[in-house]
């Protein structure tokens, strides 16, 4: 049974203090209310640790985020911004007196510095473009951050060129090769690049103006995929060459360039698969990153490198929970310790994503903390600071000492709100799913729950579709929303799930309605079985993404849903190719072209089976979604109309892949509920 004893613990304690008249089953608004802690950075002196706290606006229809400060030993939290704009990306001084930010504060993303010890903030730089993914040089003296530029001209070339473009009347875009857009956004030419601003004044100096590259990778790049040397003397960044292959290739290589920009930067690897996430030891005698094998496979396992920096010599260690055969597991980013004798990692591991500690010298590994799903990592002294939230709660910050013993909370931020609220209980399962292969799950019991009782079912099918619905408190696809409406839910973590070895990743490929259709029916038919609250009669299916393929699949090959939720997903495999913009994806997991290899989109085509259609369908789909292209949910809901099946279809102009404004969250929900409500609550 799935245990998170010390979060149980401490919200049963605090519970108690709040009088259960005065609570209310957990919904989308207390979803919304959390506060989220983002990107802590411990101070120098390894005494006091920064980090962003963003909170929903509902007038304003957004986020805004605040920086606030803890002290490590637990004993204090404070907050070190309160503006209406948002600051974000703490990074401290070398003296640990002050803290650098980039903030909206000015109308534009800029580098700002508080004190903290009390004081106003002042803003350090005044660029023409907005400023992102900042660090501060080890040394203290300069600073290190992204801006998208037009190659080859300079910060207030590019913003000329863009002001110009805005005042032309004509609005038609021209291009000659891919991509043309990515993710919710059109392409304009510009490439993020890396810039070196001495400080205190500058001027910014870009170090990859001689490269027609890309970096850090868009839309999802931040200072992850850089590292400046303990002498402060270069940089390393992942990349990828520009050129006609960027929509199908998945080619990030390492590159090395002084941060004086007196030589051009130059590429340290040439594997043709992904190389990132960069981190100079302590001492600057290694470089660790972390490596994929195959190229054009986005979802392949991480291996950790180090390199010798001296010599270039290079070796790899695969990370393992086990010596099982599915017990490698693909970490998330890499952090040293002080003394550079270890590594910390996060890596999803059986449904949660665990903190590993990998020895240097030997590549051995073991977990430190191995339930909820930790983040961040950073060692300091002989603890690691991490952040965790579960099923239980959102995430707060921890320390724990380095052999995984002494775990200690250091932030309480959502203590009352989660207190307010009424929690379903999860608990974890395993069956044997396609292949005879264990394959785990979650179910979430309703709130309130009374065993004397029938509840009916809300079923969850993830994306990626190489993702995990594992014990995390979610910001879209949270069960417990769910969970609070009276509906038990299951997850399935289905083969192409990660965390439980790369083979069992791999297997989805080229087989997306097959073993995981499997998976998610077996997995479904034991929950049933296990627990008999759950009523087999009112069942609904909800999936977004790869799930909303799985739903629009699950259509036309079984009728034993009572209703079904397709978000954001595809209804044809083969004419969503040319839709979308990361060709890598579909070439990948659908092992080929649509052209030479047709038979392979062609097999397990929800578009194939339409004539096979009768259960109830919402389709949703935002209209600045270029990875599932709103067409498609647009196709699903005319061919549902066109079959008389009760549907409804609800459109977002303004949201993209993601629902992200809080109202449309809050729409979102509504509309999800009272579609299960419709067809469950009969």
């Amino acid at each position: 049974m799935f245990r998170l004893l010390s979060l149980t613990v401490f919200l049963g304690l605090l519970a108690g203090t709040v009088h259960a008249a005065e609570t209310h089953p957990f919904s989308v608004h207390d979803m919304l209310a959390m506060d989220r802690i983002s990107d802590p950075r411990v101070s120098p002196d390894g005494k006091v640790v920064a980090f962003s706290v963003s909170v929903t606006d509902l007038e304003k229809n957004k986020r805004r985020s605040d920086l606030y400060l803890a002290a490590l030993d637990g004993s204090w939290v404070r907050r070190l911004t309160a503006h209406d704009a948002s600051d974000t990306l703490p990074r401290w001084s070398r003296d640990g007196k002050s803290v650098y930010f980039v903030s909206t504060r000015s109308g534009s993303s800029q580098v700002w510095r508080i004190p903290v010890d009390g004081g106003e903030a002042e803003q350090v730089t005044s660029l023409p473009l907005d400023v992102d993914a900042l660090e501060v040089a080890p040394a203290g003296d300069f600073l290190v951050f992204s801006m998208a530029v037009f190659p080859g001209r300079a910060p207030e070339q590019t913003k000329e060129a863009l002001d110009e473009k805005e005042k032309t009347k004509a609005s038609g875009m021209v291009f000659d090769r891919l991509l043309v857009r990515h993710w919710d956004t059109w392409e304009n030419g510009t490439r993020n690049h890396l810039f070196v601003y001495p400080l205190p004044s500058g001027p910014a100096r870009d170090l990859m103006l001689p490269m027609d590259a890309d970096c850090p990778s868009k839309p999802f790049g931040d200072s992850n995929d850089y590292s400046i040397s303990p002498d402060g003397k270069t940089v390393v960044f992942s990349a990828k060459d520009v050129g006609r292959e960027e929509a199908w290739s998945t080619n990030f290589d390492l590159f090395a360039g002084p941060t004086d920009g007196s030589v051009p930067p130059r590429k340290l690897t040439t594997s043709p698969a992904t190389d990132s996430a960069p981190r100079f030891s302590p001492f600057g005698k290694t470089l660790a990153y972390l490596a994929m094998s195959r190229a054009g496979y986005e979802a392949d396992r991480y291996e950790i490198v180090l390199r010798d920096v001296a010599t270039g010599v290079e070796r790899k260690i695969t990370l393992r929970a086990d010596d099982s055969a599915r017990g490698d597991r693909s970490p998330g980013g890499l952090a040293w310790s002080p003394d550079g004798k270890e590594l910390f990692c996060a890596a999803e591991h059986l449904g949660q994503s665990a903190i590993f500690a990998v020895d240097a010298a030997s590549g051995k590994a073991h977990i430190v903390v191995g339930e909820g799903t930790c983040t961040e990592p950073q060692a300091y002294g002989g603890r690691v600071l991490y952040g965790m939230n579960s099923l239980l709660g959102p995430a707060e910050l921890y320390t724990v000492a380095r052999d995984g013993r002494d775990v200690r909370r250091l932030t309480h931020l959502n203590d009352a709100k989660v207190a307010a609220t009424r929690l379903g209980k999860p608990e974890r399962f395993s069956f044997k799913g396609a292949k005879g292969d264990t394959v785990y799950g979650y179910i979430i019991h309703p709130v309130d729950f009374d065993s004397a009782k029938k509840y009916p079912v809300a079923f969850l099918i993830h994306g990626g579709p190489q993702g995990s619905f594992g014990n995390d408190f979610h910001y879209r696809w949270n069960p417990q929303v769910y969970a609070g409406a009276g509906y038990s839910v299951v997850m399935v973590d289905f083969h192409g799930s990660t965390g439980y070895g790369q083979a069992f990743t791999d297997a989805i490929n080229n087989d997306w309605g097959g073993s995981p259709f499997e998976d998610l029916m077996k997995g479904l038919d034991f929950a049933l079985a296990r627990y008999p609250f759950m009523d087999r009669n009112r069942v609904g299916a909800l999936g977004a993404s790869f799930g909303g393929y799985m739903i629009t699949w699950i259509e036309g090959q079984t009728d034993r849903f009572k209703c079904l939720v397709c978000h954001d997903g595809n209804l044809d495999e083969r004419v969503a190719y040319f839709d979308t913009e990361e060709l890598w994806f579909p070439e990948w997991d659908h092992r080929g072209l649509p052209w030479v290899d047709s038979e392979n989109y062609a097999k397990q085509n929800p578009i194939e089976f339409v004539k096979n259609w009768k259960t109830p369908m919402l389709v949703i789909h935002g209209m600045k979604d270029f990875r599932v292209v709103y067409t498609q949910g647009i196709s699903t809901f005319t061919a549902l109309q066109r079959k008389g099946i009760p549907s409804k279809l609800l459109v977002f102009p303004d949201e993209n892949h993601f629902v992200l404004k809080p109202a449309n969250s809050i729409q979102w929900h509504e509309t999800v509920i009272g579609w299960l409500d419709q067809w469950l609550k009969k």
